[in-house]
């Protein structure tokens, strides 16, 4: 139970630039925002909770006396991580902050491991004492039984994850975009058959009756996808793996993942479907009745999306126009408001049925689903809470963290 919660827990921070930044990307362009400055947004205000959840996971975990003295250890491992993903997410792009913090955070706790230690290794009670040791006193480093691997198999292990960071930077480069940019390596449909033409947006959304474009851009080379589908391919020849053995392994992962692929396809469907019929607009505008409140509004939106359907990205598609409708029609910067949306969305993971589902799984409480829920619950509403703390604090004490809005047709 434990470690399903802490999993739950540890999964917020990656979450919106999760699988190659697809929740934050897809937001984006479903509300109709530019990437760059809501990936900036995000990367800025992630940082608290990066500080947050490492010290939250040690408190549920064994209680804030004891978490006390490992403190600047989840102190370096959250601030490490939350730096590295804010440089990449200001400075790089969408695809890579979770991957590159990730990472650099483990290098640098190990680091700093090496030169500082708890003075007590704490242990659950059902650890075998067989080969562990509780420490008073000096620190001292805890030996354990384990198999030494050669540094040809410890690269192998990390090759995938080395190769994948190496082409997302190359996918998130400029000089890679202009290239796709100049030769027109992508399918560009201006005018969508059946649909543009015919909608029309009116006061009090724009000043006037303003067409709304419907076109669609099919990024077969830029996209994150064939990115992340190279990085298999150039795995496969690293790991030597023969061609049947890779086929296997991708029909397999597509099984895994078909009807989560159908799910995703559907709700994005939805999302436009929404938009061009003027569902999100309408609910924007009731939204906006309720004036500045709305900025406490917009991260528990996020987060009851997140729980009715299981997904930051399923989310961000169905209620990120609706906060920026709303934003504009309270003249609030629509960046803030959809990026608390997504701040909200990753609480919600906490208590998805579908992230719980899969927790429940590898640690063995099939069926006990429902006592998870009861458990995470409460920890998804003191973490929701504090995201609206902070969106508050930004609202209105430091706007100028959150860049101002861009927006793209």
């Amino acid at each position: 139970m434990t470690a399903a919660i802490l999993c739950l827990i540890a999964n917020v921070p990656p979450v919106p630039f999760g699988p190659a930044g697809v929740p934050t990307i897809t937001t984006a362009k479903v509300s109709e925002l530019a990437l760059a400055p809501l990936a900036k947004a995000v990367g800025r205000e992630m940082l608290v909770f990066s500080l947050i959840i490492p010290v939250f996971m040690l408190v549920v975990m064994v209680g804030w006396k004891k978490t006390k003295e490992v403190l600047p250890a989840a102190l370096v491992a959250g601030g490490s991580f939350g730096i590295i993903y804010l440089l990449v997410s200001n400075y790089i792009g969408a695809e890579l902050p979770s991957i590159l913090g990730g990472i650099g955070s483990l290098v640098v706790l190990i680091g700093f491991l090496r030169v500082w230690q708890p003075k007590t290794i704490w242990k659950f009670d059902y650890d075998e004492e067989e080969g562990t040791t509780e420490v008073v006193g000096n620190p001292t480093t805890v030996q354990a039984a384990a198999q030494a691997h050669s540094s040809k198999e410890v690269f192998l292990a990390w090759a995938p994850f080395l190769t994948i960071m190496i082409v997302m930077y190359i996918w998130s480069s400029a000089p890679f975009k202009d290239f796709v940019a100049r030769n027109n390596l992508f399918i560009n449909i201006e005018e969508w058959p059946g649909l543009h033409g015919i909608v029309y947006r009116t006061a009090p959304i724009v000043p006037e009756p303003t067409l709304y474009a419907a076109s669609y851009k099919f990024d077969y080379l830029a996209a994150a996808g064939t990115a992340l589908f190279i990085s298999a391919i150039i795995s496969v020849f690293i790991l030597k793996l023969n061609a049947s053995t890779a086929a296997k392994v991708f029909v397999k992962t597509l099984k895994q993942l078909k009807y989560s692929l159908i799910t995703m396809a559907s709700v994005i469907g939805l999302a436009y479907v929404a938009n061009y019929s003027g569902m999100s607009y309408s609910y924007g505008l009731a939204f906006a009745a309720t004036g500045s409140l709305f900025i406490i509004f917009s991260p528990v939106i996020g987060g009851l999306g997140t729980f009715l359907t299981g997904s930051v990205t399923s989310s961000g598609s169905l209620f990120g126009k609706l906060q920026v409708v709303t934003a504009e029609q309270i003249g609030v910067n629509p960046i803030l408001t959809v990026s608390a949306q997504i701040l909200g969305a990753c609480m919600g993971k906490l208590i998805s049925p579908q992230s719980i589902v899969v927790a429940s799984a590898p640690t063995g409480l099939v069926g006990k689903e429902s006592d998870i829920l009861r458990s995470t619950i409460k920890y998804f509403l003191m973490l929701l809470v504090m995201v609206i703390v902070v969106v508050l604090f930004i609202a209105y004490v430091t706007p100028g963290i959150i860049p101002p809005v861009e927006y793209v047709q």
